[in-house]
């Protein structure tokens, strides 16, 4: 086999990534998705205890600081995003991404924050309306971003690839 290749549609010709190159990658893949299992296996029985020993009620002292720095985070975020898009910059899907994750915990901790409370229904409304919408919207758009990508052909890593 050829160590050049064309991009599909084509493109210029590539050089097909080196052995050691490939085995790089397939370890750090393998040792990523080995971390993120077992951080997943980890947090159950954290999450657990938090279940049982916390308790449902708690007096916060900077409450103001903490929604007012989210807040603050999630318009860095936007406006990320925003200028990131309007210079067609590819980081567009990352800031896209992370708003839209910061969406989703906005409306989550809005709306279980409210509970038992006459402003529940505003937040539920703000999330259902508002929050989760523009979250999906901006995801919709990622994924479509993702999908119109030039990607190099795909190289079997290794028989244990999954």
């Amino acid at each position: 086999m050829s160590d050049i290749s064309t991009q599909a549609g084509g493109g210029a010709p590539t050089r097909a990534p080196s052995a050691e190159l490939l085995e790089r990658i397939r370890r750090q893949r393998r040792h990523t998705l080995e971390l993120l299992t077992v951080s997943a296996v980890g947090l159950v029985p954290w999450t657990v205890l938090l279940w049982f020993t916390l308790p449902t009620g708690y007096a916060v002292r900077q409450w103001r600081t903490a929604w007012v720095g989210f807040d603050v985070l999630l318009v860095v975020s936007m406006a990320s995003t925003a200028l990131l898009g309007w210079r067609r910059h590819r980081a567009v899907l990352v800031a896209a991404t992370t708003t839209a994750a910061l969406l989703v915990c906005d409306a989550w901790f809005d709306v279980s924050l409210a509970l038992g409370t006459p402003g529940v229904w505003l937040s539920a409304a703000l999330a259902v309306c508002v929050e989760l919408p523009l979250a999906v919207y901006l995801i919709t758009k990622v994924r479509g971003m993702l999908s119109l990508a030039q990607w190099p052909p795909r190289v079997p890593l290794g028989e244990d690839d999954p």
